[in-house]
């Protein structure tokens, strides 16, 4: 059991590759063995190419050793026709005897019919090896197939003394810098794992935010910013063309280059329309970076999974009060003199 552990350690260190690059996809690695040696390997590089089983197969050498050899993968192999040919059909083509699964895929079309295809092919299968790593790797796409809605991640920053920003009233007033090099590099990575980003309406007037991947590898977000009253100004980055971008709002406008305007009611259910929006658009994550309100109304509503929230070390004393979890963090890191804070919610989220 320990080198099938090992074998499937090193999908998931493959699959790990395509993060950024994927989404609405899984995440997947493949590892082909033939008398106990790596003789092929593998991953799903990025969205709309090929998935992880054929790269595997294609890097072996000798294709007669397939004819012995067992492939590992940490996701259920497709079973029908999307943008590339189904990878169990081509598992069966191959001749390989034996296939171990971290886990079956969640999509209704996939779900189980990946392993059928193999086993009424005379393969053996084994599934169920390193699940939860499995599942937790791939937990956008679950959540998304699972509970049909988004997965939710809270970020912010705040001073040690609990406040997010200056009191300011216009964009000519500088923000408030609270993250350092390190923790800003670790945003940006969090927006290139995250299909999507969303903020406010304030948060985009007084920042002027590019919402981009600038610091990290990997494929910038879906912005999208809720603007109900048209306050954004036309010539802000939001508006640039450069990046899909999604603008909730009250009142009818045309789309314009690479953005979209959605008329939504904006009422009580906001939140809950905007992620049943986003799921519409097949989303399968959003990430929330502000405002604080914002945030805030996330955190009330219950409508989050985790939050990342780093505190530095400076006090200001006055200012806009940071959004408040009544969690202990299940994890807390040091960098360079910063606290990273993870918190995840204990509780079930539902859109409907």
């Amino acid at each position: 059991m320990d080198f099938e552990l090992k074998y499937m350690q090193r999908c998931l260190q493959l699959a790990h590759y395509g993060g950024g690059f994927v989404a609405p996809n899984p995440m997947v690695g493949a590892v082909l063995v033939c008398d106990n040696k790596i003789i092929g390997e593998g991953y799903h590089q990025r969205f709309g190419d090929a998935h992880a089983e054929p790269n595997a197969i294609n890097s072996v050498l000798n294709k007669e050793l397939l004819k012995k050899s067992t492939m590992y993968v940490n996701l259920e192999p497709c079973s029908f026709y999307g943008k590339t040919p189904p990878c169990a059909d081509l598992i069966v083509r191959h001749g390989i005897p034996r296939v171990v699964i971290g886990t079956l895929d969640p999509n209704p079309k996939v779900s189980g019919r990946g392993v059928e295809i193999l086993r009424k092919a005379g393969i053996e299968v084994i599934c169920g090896i390193l699940e939860v790593e499995c599942r937790e790797l791939n937990k956008r796409f679950f959540i998304f197939q699972e509970q049909k809605r988004p997965y939710v991640l809270l970020k912010w920053a705040q001073t040690q003394d609990g406040f997010i920003d200056r009191v300011r009233t216009d964009s000519s007033q500088a923000p408030l810098q609270i993250s350092n090099k390190i923790t800003k590099q670790l945003t940006h990575k969090m927006r290139s794992e995250n299909q999507s980003i969303l903020v406010s309406t304030n948060t985009v007037v007084l920042d002027n935010p590019s919402l981009t991947v600038r610091n990290w590898s990997g494929k910038n977000p879906i912005r999208i910013a809720i603007d109900r009253q048209g306050r954004i100004p036309t010539d802000y980055h939001i508006f640039d063309g450069i990046v899909p971008t999604i603008v909730f709002t009250d009142i009818i406008k045309s789309n314009q280059k690479n953005v979209e305007f959605e008329s939504i009611k904006f009422d009580k259910n906001i939140l809950q329309t905007i992620l049943q929006k986003l799921v519409e658009k097949n989303i399968h994550s959003v990430l929330v970076e502000g405002g604080a309100k914002l945030l805030n109304n996330f955190i009330e509503s219950g409508l989050w999974d985790e939050a990342n929230v780093e505190v530095s070390n400076q006090k200001v004393e006055v200012g806009i009060s940071a959004p408040n979890i009544s969690l202990l963090p299940i994890k807390a890191t040091t960098i360079e003199n910063h606290e990273w804070l993870f918190f995840k919610n204990p509780k079930e989220i539902s859109i409907s």
